[in-house]
């Protein structure tokens, strides 16, 4: 078998139809475009949106500037008043005691702790987050802080878009 044997295998390669070669093959007079029209012409058509002279639907909406990032993740604000008020003294805070005190919905939902008004008991607080107010109110009270792993992403994102580090 030399280079010149090779090709496609019997009845793989289509030979492309050439249309407006004349009458004597196939697609010959008005080579598949009908009689006149804008559509007949050469460069002839319309633009993607026109409608027929109303006012294109893009031309329609109003203007948004900037864009929206969707792999935005929110998070829950948690003061540490709501601490506070919610817990006693020497107790652990957590994700599953956020849940039972009725400060969070769900236990894998994304919250930061802000300095939100003053906290007087000394509490172990473990949070993703921490505002450096809201660290420093906690620890002036007696408490302490602990960083939970704070990989929260948008559901349906892929493991090519999660932040870098």
């Amino acid at each position: 078998m030399r280079l010149h044997d090779l090709g496609p295998a019997k009845g793989a390669g289509k030979k492309r139809r050439r249309i407006a070669r004349g009458n004597s093959g196939r697609g010959g007079t008005y080579a598949g475009r009908g009689r006149k029209g804008q559509k007949a012409r050469a460069g002839g058509g319309k633009a993607p949106y026109f409608e027929g002279g109303q006012l294109p639907f893009v031309r329609r909406l109003p203007f948004k500037r900037g864009f929206k990032n969707i792999f935005r993740v929110e998070y829950t604000p948690v003061g540490v008043a709501v601490l506070d008020e919610r817990f006693d003294d020497g107790d652990t805070v957590t994700p599953e005691a956020l849940v039972d005190a009725g400060v969070l919905r769900h236990v894998d939902e994304p919250y930061k702790v802000l300095a939100g008004g003053e906290i007087t008991k000394a509490l172990t607080v473990q949070a993703p987050r921490f505002s450096g107010a809201a660290r420093a109110d906690i620890e002036a009270a007696g408490g302490s802080c602990s960083d939970l792993a704070d990989d929260y992403r948008r559901a349906g994102m892929g493991r090519s878009h999660r932040r870098h580090r």
